[in-house]
């Protein structure tokens, strides 16, 4: 594949502008060597992982991508904040052992303060030869400034309202958050993109629209290697356009309603939101979510998702659908340069 040439390409070494998203519950290890693998960046999730068992997936990427020992990994991990400030006072804390396996780079999400974790890391980098690359995800002009100025991190990840998964419920639609980020810092980290972005078109638009490069999520959901449940993928491939929803509902009944203020989450619409719909209280929505699981029931399947899921209807190697995101992204941006001539 012909290298496509951005500060985000630069900073991580790779060809390809797409970075594979860190997804709790659903991209590990496996993912994320897949997607790194061809090219382009991947990052497996922390989530609620031990530190024994992150060790376990950093040796599979250096098994799978043959790197050798005390080198760099050539992938990064995401860490949601408010589980970094339960799991650092704890007897096992993460941050430390998982700088110890030397990922290229940290994404850090979802936390009051994530300034202080910015800080640890460039604390532990001081000792080494080489810097870890922080992504920190933004949704307005104020935290991307904060993340930029005050904690001086290398990369912003401009999350719009059209993400699945958690985010800011007040975060504008992505076209708008890229531009207003881009004109109050036009000489800040570089900007990757996230939010709703499942084709090649779509990135070269971010791209032209001065993104370093583009997140995505769901697009990856799509692929063997996403951990997700056969029902799970199966329910992501009847999707449509609308079947989307941003609520907390989910949240409610996964008992993972720790979220700081002002962030919910994108999922499939299903029973569970049914059930808020028709009135009914918690308790009565934790026994039906409850009962549904124990069942083996898929009408309250907890699906995360964004936007663009309606526009894949397939499952393709991770690998492929790097290839095809590359090719359509590199046809798109030749297709606007005609545009210009004579």
């Amino acid at each position: 594949m012909a290298p496509i040439n951005t500060t985000l390409t630069k900073l991580l070494n790779i060809d390809v502008p797409i970075v594979a998203a860190p997804m709790t519950f659903a991209g590990t290890s496996i993912l994320a060597s897949a997607v790194t693998a061809v090219g382009a960046f991947g990052f497996l999730a922390a989530g609620f992982f031990s530190s024994a068992e992150l060790k376990k997936q950093f040796a599979h990427v250096r098994e799978t991508l043959k790197v050798a020992p005390g080198t760099p990994v050539p992938v990064g991990i995401g860490f949601i904040g408010w589980i970094l400030d339960i799991t650092e006072p704890s007897p096992d804390p993460r941050l430390v052992s998982v700088l110890d396996e030397k990922p290229a780079a940290i994404w850090l999400a979802f936390g009051v303060d994530l300034g202080k974790y910015v800080a640890q890391i460039r604390k532990y980098d001081e000792g080494r030869e080489y810097k870890t690359v922080i992504f920190v995800i933004v949704s307005s002009v104020e935290t991307a400034r904060r993340a930029a100025e005050e904690w001086g991190v290398d990369v912003l990840v401009a999350q719009g309202i059209e993400a699945g998964g958690h985010g800011a419920s007040d975060a504008p639609p992505l076209l708008t958050l890229l531009a207003a980020i881009r004109a109050a810092l036009p000489t800040g980290p570089p900007i990757v993109a996230a939010g709703g972005i499942t084709t090649g078109a779509q990135i070269a638009a971010l791209l032209a629209l001065g993104a370093a490069g583009a997140a995505l999520g769901t697009r990856f959901l799509f692929t063997p290697e996403c951990i997700y449940s056969p029902p799970m993928k199966a329910a992501l491939v009847r999707a449509g356009l609308g079947s989307t929803v941003r609520t907390l509902a989910y949240d409610e009944v996964g008992r993972t309603n720790m979220w700081p203020p002002a962030c919910d989450g994108r999922a499939l619409r299903n029973s569970v939101m049914d059930d808020v719909e028709a009135g009914l209280g918690l308790e009565e929505r934790l026994v039906r979510f409850d009962a549904s699981k124990a069942a083996g029931e898929e009408d309250r399947l907890i699906v995360w998702a964004g936007v663009g899921v309606g526009l894949v209807n397939e499952i393709t190697p991770a690998g492929d659908v790097v290839r095809a995101l590359h090719k359509e992204t590199v046809e798109s941006l030749h297709a606007a340069a005609k545009l210009l001539e004579a």
